[in-house]
């Protein structure tokens, strides 16, 4: 039988270890935020270029109906809305490439800059009585 020092030793330890499991599956989950976060401002940006990319062609068409462009704002508006879903669709299937070259180099720049951080004090020495 164990004794009450050694019980409460092993109930601390599991709760380091648990709470060391839970605090990295929080990271991965914060991690897969910021990510799913950056491929939508990536995406975003890409559909906005080419919005602006597919504007020329939403002025040379002539108005519903086949008659002569009209200056009415309800039909520019329809036919912005439609512009604008068209380069969303874009983007979102692959478009230029860019959201993604943008989503590379993003993270390739994230991983550098987190491999040339020192670790901190406080986790060092969490680590280090975890062991003892």
């Amino acid at each position: 039988m164990k004794s009450a020092g050694a019980l409460e030793a092993e109930i601390e330890v599991f709760m380091r270890i648990s709470s060391d499991v839970y605090k990295s599956s929080r990271t991965a989950a914060v991690e897969a935020q910021k990510q799913a976060k950056l491929v939508d401002a990536s995406q975003q940006f890409e559909a906005t270029m080419l919005q602006e990319l597919l504007k020329p062609m939403q002025h040379g068409q002539s108005s519903w109906g086949g008659e002569e462009k009209s200056d009415d704002s309800a039909s520019d508006t329809i036919s912005s809305f439609g512009t604008e879903a068209i380069a969303k669709a874009i983007s979102k299937g692959g478009g230029f490439g860019i959201a993604k070259q943008i989503v590379s180099k993003v993270t390739l720049e994230h991983q550098r800059n987190s491999e040339r951080k020192p670790l901190s004090t406080k986790v060092s020495r969490f680590h280090a009585d975890m062991f003892k």
